[in-house]
């Protein structure tokens, strides 16, 4: 995978070569006449955040508004099973979560975040708006019906092509821009603390338009029209787009460093062609701009900043930068190789939040959800319970939990600690879960239903606490390995690190679905009516695998040590604002 992704970077950079020098002349005159300007003007800094903050609010809105009810539109309007229209969801969500890895690329590698965010902020934009388009024309869906039985007129190939464009180009610019936007963000401060607190307000963002866009953006969609609540769409989205642009002249423009997969790769071959030599500790036989010699750990990759015969030039570059690194390179290589292990972690700890977020809704269309006489929570808004909690719990985090940690210990909790922490909030989410489940099946044994429904008279309510909790947990363990991968990983990596929770999320909708496949084929827990089956056994089961994965993680923890050990201890994403 990381040759695969050097070739083709390697690719696009032969070929954005070509432009750069053609139009190398007139940007260096145009630089020059800016400079004077620029150099009066301090850019970056807290006159950013408003900018940052209102465009994330706009196009998380834009794209969830649409996406969260996808299934439904794909039923209603395009007259799609509901197991087809399911899947289709399940593709495009995890595309949505697993592209921001090509945006994090494209922008450490050759365009810088800022035009990464306005260009997937414009694809995001043309997809939406065609989006909206097919709920204005006929034409470009099949004739309505009641239900979509055989009867109905299935959509033509124009029609899937037209629906299958929009989608794409949404989900393409919102993966594009939301996790290079948290890099973007984050890259306007200097101090470690205020970059952590930048991560806690991007995410309280993102949770609340969530939240609207599940509630308020949904009811439109469903009681006023399609077309009306795509418009809102449209409109987030453009908002978002344009109080960027307006605000683009008070950024900090980072410098994209060159593809950083080809740079891990360069350390490896160096070192397996010179695995013969003997690895020294005299700083002089290193190739270093710093003058420092390389750490001990994974010793064998030193090698690749040895210095051999005529391997420096005269003026000091290197003649072949497949034969010899510098001792920076190496140590962003063992940076890379240290926190891997910590990363995977977070494939055990987002699944079974994968897998609760689909069974709460079964449990939910079978338990009683009305609120008084006229309201009936739908089952789909189930997950707004933990966006808001996670919202709230933020700010506490922010403003009053961390604040109280430092005054007791005097110092700032890390990034690792927030994990663990997130880590057993979700083992005992899982773990009320399975025991509300156990009561509701013990009312269905007894018979005790709504009517002559299959629904069991126990309230929706009793899966709110399970709900709360996840939601704690993630207010710690997401912006918590977001940080951590921001802070740990090469600078040349920054916006590929970001991005690197949000792939291993996408992977878990994926995994999730793999493991409900493997138990419904091994047991009979899972069956299509679950009151006759044990949902709840397969929530022990999570808690078991979130056990084993909380004790994986703390060994991982305990011998993993940070780049920079003192900015760990004093000021290390201290997530608190002065």
């Amino acid at each position: 995978m990381l040759f695969f992704l050097a070739i083709v970077e390697n690719l696009v950079e032969h070929h954005l070569l070509f432009f750069r020098n053609m139009s190398g002349s007139v940007s260096r005159d145009a630089e020059a006449l800016k400079s004077a300007d620029s150099s009066t003007r301090r850019s970056g800094g807290r006159i950013t955040f408003p900018f940052m903050i209102v465009t994330l609010f706009g196009l998380t809105l834009a794209t969830l508004g649409w996406l969260q009810n996808l299934i439904v539109y794909l039923i209603e309007e395009y007259n799609m099973k509901s197991i087809a229209a399911a899947k289709i969801l399940n593709i495009f969500s995890g595309f949505t979560f697993m592209f921001p890895a090509i945006g994090a690329i494209a922008a450490d590698s050759f365009f810088g975040t800022i035009p990464v965010i306005l260009v997937s902020s414009f694809i995001s934009l043309v997809g939406v708006v065609l989006l909206a388009l097919t709920t204005l024309f006929d034409s470009l869906r099949p004739q309505a019906c009641e239900t979509a039985s055989k009867l109905c007129q299935a959509p033509t190939n124009i029609q899937l092509g037209v629906l299958y464009t929009a989608i794409t180009l949404g989900c393409v610019g919102a993966g594009g821009l939301r996790f290079t936007l948290a890099t973007a963000g984050a890259n306007q401060y200097e101090k470690t603390k205020d970059q952590g607190s930048f991560f806690n307000w991007f995410f309280f963002t993102w949770y609340l338009a969530a939240s609207i866009s599940a509630t308020a953006i949904v009811y439109a969609e469903e009681n006023i029209s399609w077309s009306f609540g795509f418009g809102l769409c449209v409109a987030a989205n453009l908002l978002g787009l344009i109080v960027f642009i307006s605000g683009k002249k008070f950024y900090k423009h980072d410098k994209p460093l060159g593809s950083p997969f080809t740079s891990l790769l360069r350390v490896i071959f160096a070192a397996i062609r010179k695995r013969k030599a003997v690895v020294s500790t005299n700083e002089k036989d290193y190739h270093s701009e710093s003058k420092k010699t390389p750490t001990k750990s994974f010793r064998f990759f030193n090698r690749a900043a040895l210095k051999q015969d005529d391997e420096v030039n005269s003026d000091g570059t290197i003649h072949n930068q497949w034969r010899l690194c510098s001792v920076q390179q190496v140590e962003d290589f063992k940076a890379v190789i240290r926190i891997i292990p910590l990363v995977l972690a977070i494939l055990f700890l987002s699944t079974p939040i994968a897998m609760q977020l689909g069974l709460t809704v079964l449990q939910g269309l079978v338990m009683d959800r009305r609120l008084g006489p006229h309201f009936k929570i739908p089952a789909g808004s189930l997950q707004v319970i933990t966006l808001l909690s996670t919202c709230l719990f933020i700010i506490v985090n922010d403003r009053f939990l961390y604040p109280f940690y430092q005054k007791l210990t005097g110092k700032f909790p890390t990034p690792i600690q927030r994990v663990g922490i997130g880590h057993v909030f979700n083992i005992l989410s899982m773990a009320v879960t399975a025991i509300v489940e156990a009561k509701r099946l013990k009312i269905v044994q007894k018979g005790h239903f709504l009517g002559s429904s299959s629904v069991a008279d126990m309230s929706v309510l009793w899966l709110f606490p399970p709900l709360v909790i996840v939601g704690i947990g993630e207010a710690f363990h997401f912006p918590g390995n977001v940080a951590l991968c921001y802070q740990e990983f090469p600078e040349s990596m920054r916006s590929t690190a970001t991005s690197i929770t949000s792939v291993l999320i996408g992977i878990c909708f994926y995994t999730s679905t793999a493991l409900i496949d493997l138990i419904q084929k091994t047991t009979a827990w899972l069956p299509d009516d679950i009151n006759h089956g044990r949902v709840d056994n397969v929530y022990w089961i999570l808690v078991i695998g979130g056990v084993l994965n909380l004790g994986y993680f703390l060994v991982c923890s305990w011998f993993y040590k940070y780049r920079n050990l003192e900015n760990a201890d004093h000021e290390q994403d201290a997530n608190v604002s002065h």
